[in-house]
C-alpha cells in the first residue's frame, strides 16, 4: 500500500526544513522534482505503526505562482493533492504567514497549521488564541519550536489524523466583493460544465487561480479537452474585473486576503508586547547603507580564514594517510593477488589513490566553507546578503534578490542556476544565470588553496578571499555590459524580501546541511572524479612517442599530446606547459580534477627513481600512524581557532613542503620565466572565470536553452582568458612576482 503524501508549505525563513528534519529524521533522501531538477527532500515518518511519505516544498508566499518554484508548489497541491498538508508559519509574522495558510485552505486540502518559533512569541508577549484560530480555520494549529523538536510529538499526530479523514474538508470562502464575486461565479458555472478541470481541486479555488494569473493552473487547463476556451474567459473576466476597479485582479485578490486575515488577526491576537526586538536592532546595523557591505566582507574574510587556515592541519593528515598507509595496503593487497609492479598497480596508485586521493585532501576545507555558509543561512544572515547588495548591484542592472543564487554559487553552480527560479522575470534569471558560474564554486577551493599554499605562504587567506571579490566584481561588470545592452531592463521591480529573525543557528539544522553537501562533494569524488582520473591515467598510459602501454614518458603519452595542443594558446598566461594546460582541459569535468590531475601528473613525473619507503610498517603501526596524525591535527586545528581574530597561537603559515606542492612551483616559475607567483595567480583567475563544470553546462542548458548555453560557454573562456593575460603580463609591466 503506497503511504498517504503529507506535502509541507511555508514561507522562506518560517523554519520548513528544520521542521522536516525532526519529522523524517535520518529517513530522508534529497531528489529533483520530475521536470524540474529542483532539489527536494522528501522522507517517511511513522504514527502507530503507519507510514507516511512526507514531501518538502520550495519556500514560497502564496500559490499563484510568479517563480518556477511557487509553480512547483502549486502543481504538487494541484496534481499530486496531498492527503494533507503541514503549513509552517512564523508566529512572528503572522500576517504573512496567514495569507499562505487561507491559499491552502481555499484549495481544499485538510491543513495542519504548524505556528512555528513559538518561543520568540513568548519572549516578545505575543500571544495566540489557539482554539478561536482553529474553528477560523477549519484545521488543527500546533505550537511548534522546531529548532529544538518542541511540538513534534503533536504535530505528528495532528497530520496523521487529518491525512486519514475519509471525507474532503470543506474550502475556505473569502468574500472578495461584488464585483469579484460576479465573474468569479459565472467563471464557476463555466468550470462546472468541464469536468476534467474539477480534478485541479475546488471549482472556486482553481478558476481564482485563472482569475489571477497563476500560469502553473493555465497550463494544467489547457491541456484538458476544453480547456482554451475556459482559459480566454478567464482573461475576459479577468479584464472586466480590472476595467470595473481600475486595479489589477490579483491586486484586488490580495488586498480581500489580506483584510480577511486583519480580521482573523483582531479576534485571535491576544496581545503583543511593544518595542523593537534584539533582531531588528541588528538589522539597523548589518542591513546599513553604509555600513552593511563593509561588514559583510569581514564576515566573508572570516568564512575563508576558517576554510582556507582552521582547517589546514588536517589537509597534511589526509594527504599523508592516502599517500601513506592507504597507499601502502593497495600494493600490498595486489601483491598479494601477483599483480605488483604492472599496469593494475600503476592504474591503481597512479591513477585512482593518487586522482582522488588528492582531492578528498581538501575535504575538511570543503567543510569548512560549507559548516561557516550554514552557520549564515540558519542565523538569518544570508538573506540580509541580498539587501545589503542591493543598492550596488541595481547600480549595474542586476536585481538585488539574485544575490542570493549567486551566494549559493558559493557552495555549488548547479543548484545556483537553479536557484535563479526564485526571480520574478525571464530577463532576471537569464542575468543571473549567466553571472552565478563566477561565483568562486566550492570546487574551485581545493585549487585556490593549493596554489596559494605553493605561492603565497602567509597570505593564503587574503589571497583566497580575493578570488571570491574578483568574481563578484567580474560579475559586476558584465551584468553592467548586459543590463546596458541585449539585457536591457525595462520595468525594475522593486526589491521584496522578508527578512527572518536572526537567531542562533539549530545544530540539527546545521550538520544536516553540511552533511548533505560534504558527502555530495565525496559522491563526486567516487564517480565524476574517479572517472576523470581513470581516464587521465589512461591518456596517460598509452603511448605516442615510444614506449609501451603504461610504460611511456608522460610527455609523450596521448595526455602529453593533447595538453601540448591546448598549451599554445596559454603561453602568454604564464603557464604554457603542456601538464597546466592538461589540468585545466581536465577540469572542464570539474574543477576538483585540476588539483586530481596535478597529483597524476606531477606523481607519475617525479616519483620514478626515488627510493621505496621501508615496507616493515605493519598494519598495526599503519593505524598507530593514522591515529597519531589524527590527535595532532585535531590539536593544531583547535590552536589555530583564535587565529582568526589575529590571536595567533600557531603558525598558519606552515605548510608541508610536499613533492607535489615543489613540482607545481618549478613549474609555475618555468613556463612563466622566473615569474611563477604571478603565473600562479593568473592560473586561478582562469580557474575562477572559465566554465565551473560539465555538470553547470548541462543544468544551464536545461534551463536557458542550447543558444544561450553556448554563449555562456564561449563568453568564460575568452573573460577567463583575458583576464589571466591582463593578471600576469599587467603584473610583469608594474614588476611584480
Amino acid at each position: 500500500m503506497t503511504p498517504p503524501v503529507v506535502a509541507i508549505a511555508g514561507c522562506p525563513n518560517a523554519g520548513k526544513t528544520t521542521l522536516f528534519n525532526h519529522l523524517a529524521g535520518a529517513r530522508h533522501t534529497v531528489g529533483n522534482w520530475p521536470g524540474q531538477t529542483v532539489e527536494r527532500h522528501e522522507g517517511v515518518f511513522s504514527i502507530d505503526g503507519e507510514e507516511f511519505r512526507v514531501v518538502d516544498l520550495p519556500g514560497i508566499y502564496g500559490l499563484v505562482a510568479v517563480s518556477a518554484e511557487e509553480s512547483i508548489a502549486t502543481g504538487f497541491l494541484a496534481g499530486e493533492r496531498p492527503a494533507a498538508a503541514i503549513t509552517v508559519v512564523d508566529v512572528t509574522k503572522l500576517n504573512t504567514g496567514l495569507h499562505l495558510v487561507a491559499q491552502v485552505a481555499e484549495a481544499g486540502i485538510h491543513q495542519v497549521v504548524a505556528l512555528n518559533m513559538w518561543d520568540v512569541a513568548d519572549r516578545r508577549g505575543l500571544k495566540v488564541d489557539l482554539r478561536a484560530l482553529e474553528e477560523a480555520l477549519g484545521a488543527a494549529v500546533v505550537p511548534t519550536v522546531a529548532r529544538r523538536g518542541e511540538g513534534m510529538r503533536e504535530l505528528r499526530a495532528a497530520v496523521a489524523e487529518a491525512a486519514r479523514a475519509a471525507v474532503p474538508p470543506v474550502p475556505l470562502v473569502i468574500d472578495y466583493g461584488p464585483v469579484v464575486e460576479r465573474h468569479l461565479g459565472t467563471l464557476v458555472e463555466a468550470a462546472v460544465d468541464c469536468p476534467e478541470v474539477l480534478r485541479l481541486g475546488p471549482p472556486r479555488w482553481s478558476m481564482l487561480q485563472l482569475l489571477a494569473g497563476d500560469e502553473e493552473t493555465r497550463r494544467r487547463v489547457a491541456a484538458i479537452a476544453g480547456g482554451e476556451a475556459l482559459l480566454d474567459a478567464a482573461r475576459a473576466e479577468a479584464a472586466a474585473v480590472g476595467a470595473e476597479t481600475g486595479t489589477a485582479i490579483e491586486v484586488v485578490l490580495a488586498e480581500r486576503r489580506f483584510e480577511w486575515v486583519a480580521r482573523l488577526l483582531e479576534r485571535v491576537a491576544v496581545g503583543a508586547a511593544a518595542g523593537t526586538s534584539w533582531s531588528d536592532r541588528f538589522d539597523r546595523v548589518l542591513t546599513h547603507r553604509w555600513l552593511g557591505l563593509p561588514i559583510f566582507l569581514l564576515v566573508m574574510w572570516v568564512v575563508l580564514r576558517v576554510t582556507a587556515d582552521v582547517t589546514a592541519p588536517f589537509l597534511d593528515w589526509v594527504d599523508g594517510t592516502i599517500s601513506g598507509p592507504v597507499s601502502r595496503w593497495a600494493a600490498a593487497g595486489l601483491a598479494a593477488v601477483s599483480l605488483e609492479g604492472g599496469w593494475v598497480e600503476s592504474l591503481v596508485v597512479d591513477g585512482i589513490l593518487a586522482g582522488v586521493g588528492g582531492v578528498l585532501v581538501f575535504i575538511p576545507v570543503l567543510f569548512g566553507l560549507y559548516l561557516m555558509l550554514a552557520l549564515l543561512e540558519d542565523s538569518g544572515y544570508m538573506a540580509r546578503t541580498a539587501v545589503v547588495m542591493d543598492r550596488a548591484m541595481r547600480a549595474v542592472g542586476i536585481p538585488g534578490k539574485a544575490f542570493l543564487p549567486m551566494m549559493v554559487g558559493f557552495g555549488c553552480t548547479v543548484p545556483a542556476i537553479y536557484a535563479t527560479r526564485t526571480l520574478d522575470s525571464k530577463r532576471d534569471r537569464l542575468l543571473a544565470g549567466l553571472l552565478t558560474p563566477f561565483m568562486s564554486c566550492g570546487a574551485r577551493l581545493p585549487v585556490y588553496v593549493l596554489l596559494a599554499g605553493v605561492f603565497f605562504v602567509g597570505r593564503r587567506s587574503t589571497v583566497v578571499l580575493a578570488m571570491y571579490l574578483l568574481g563578484i566584481v567580474v560579475a559586476g561588470l558584465i551584468g553592467l555590459l548586459l543590463s546596458k545592452t541585449i539585457l536591457r531592463e525595462s520595468d525594475p521591480s522593486p526589491l521584496v524580501i522578508v527578512l527572518p529573525d536572526f537567531r542562533l543557528p539549530d545544530a540539527r539544522t546545521v550538520w544536516s546541511l553540511v552533511r548533505l553537501r560534504t558527502w555530495a562533494f565525496i559522491k563526486g569524488a567516487g564517480t565524476v572524479i574517479l572517472a576523470a582520473s581513470v581516464a587521465v591515467w589512461l591518456l596517460l598510459a598509452i603511448p605516442v612517442g615510444g614506449g609501451g602501454f603504461a610504460d611511456t614518458d608522460v610527455e609523450q603519452s596521448a595526455f602529453g599530446a593533447a595538453s601540448k595542443g591546448a598549451s599554445v594558446a596559454l603561453g602568454p598566461l604564464g603557464f604554457g606547459e603542456w601538464e597546466q594546460a592538461g589540468a585545466l582541459l581536465s577540469g572542464f569535468v570539474a574543477k576538483e580534477v585540476v588539483v586530481s590531475t596535478f597529483a597524476q601528473l606531477y606523481a607519475v613525473d617525479g616519483d620514478e627513481g626515488e627510493e621505496e619507503e621501508e615496507a616493515g610498517q605493519g598494519f598495526v603501526a599503519d593505524l598507530r600512524e593514522i591515529g597519531s596524525g589524527f590527535a595532532g591535527a585535531a590539536w593544531d586545528t583547535l590552536r589555530a581557532i583564535p587565529a582568526v581574530v589575529g590571536l595567533s597561537f600557531v603558525d598558519l603559515e606552515d605548510d608541508a613542503s610536499s613533492h607535489l606542492q615543489s613540482a607545481i612551483r618549478s613549474s609555475f616559475e618555468e613556463s612563466s620565466g622566473g615569474h611563477g607567483a604571478l603565473a600562479g595567480l593568473a592560473f586561478m583567475v582562469f580557474v575562477l572565470l572559465y566554465t565551473p563544470c560539465m555538470a553547470a553546462v548541462a543544468a544551464f542548458r536545461h534551463e536557458f536553452g542550447a543558444r544561450w548555453t553556448w554563449v555562456s560557454v564561449i563568453g568564460q573562456f575568452l573573460i577567463a582568458w583575458l583576464g589571466a593575460l591582463i593578471t600576469f603580463q599587467g603584473g610583469r609591466l608594474l614588476g611584480l612576482g
